[in-house]
């Protein structure tokens, strides 16, 4: 028993370092650009609020889960926002790496769920997971039009690039969600 408390104290600490990670988005506030930690604690409860807007019917908790561990791979591969210039192909490698660190720091059993549950939401195939991108893309939307158009200028970001790089994969999941920013969003590219 206490190999296992210790490789899952090991594993928990290993994930604080998602705290220095720093996102490309910035808190609502202005103040400061948001770390993945924060963002994956306000994803999930993201989830919590609008899990009734989903577009099928899900697992909440199992959404929740997946939100909690999702980014747990910037600790090694750091965050690539989706407006940014990267290696797509080379950011995966980088990630499935990253994965098999971090998770492997478990023990097998949780190793091989926690797993699991990553590659279930990266694959994006099921309800519960389609609704967790959903959430995941929504968030940065809202802190983006909070904050006047928060990174969107910075990252030249376009009404259309949005629609595509974002809204597909929010429409997907969480219409409603979507058609209640779009407005928003169209005010904010007029």
């Amino acid at each position: 028993m206490t190999d296992r408390i210790t490789a899952q104290l090991a594993f928990l600490t290993e994930a604080d370092k998602l705290k220095s990670v720093l996102r490309g988005t910035t808190l609502c506030d202005k103040s400061r650009p948001e770390n993945s930690g924060e963002h994956s604690w306000h994803i999930a409860l993201y989830a919590m609020v609008l899990a009734e807007h989903a577009n099928r019917p899900i697992n909440v908790d199992r959404v929740i889960k997946m939100l909690l561990i999702h980014d747990l791979v910037e600790i090694d591969a750091g965050d690539n926002p989706i407006h940014g210039n990267h290696d797509t192909a080379e950011m995966e490698k980088i990630e499935q790496a990253a994965a098999n660190r971090i998770f492997g720091l478990l023990p097998a059993d949780q190793a091989t769920a926690f797993r699991a549950l990553w590659d279930e939401f990266e694959a994006a195939e099921t309800d519960d997971a389609i609704f967790a991108k959903s959430v995941d893309r929504v968030q940065p939307v809202v802190s983006n039009l909070e904050t006047d158009g928060g990174t969107w200028p910075e990252y030249n970001v376009t009404a259309d690039q949005l629609e595509t790089r974002v809204g597909v994969k929010v429409k997907r999941g969480a219409p409603a969600v979507w058609d209640a920013l779009k407005a928003r969003i169209d005010t904010w590219f007029a």
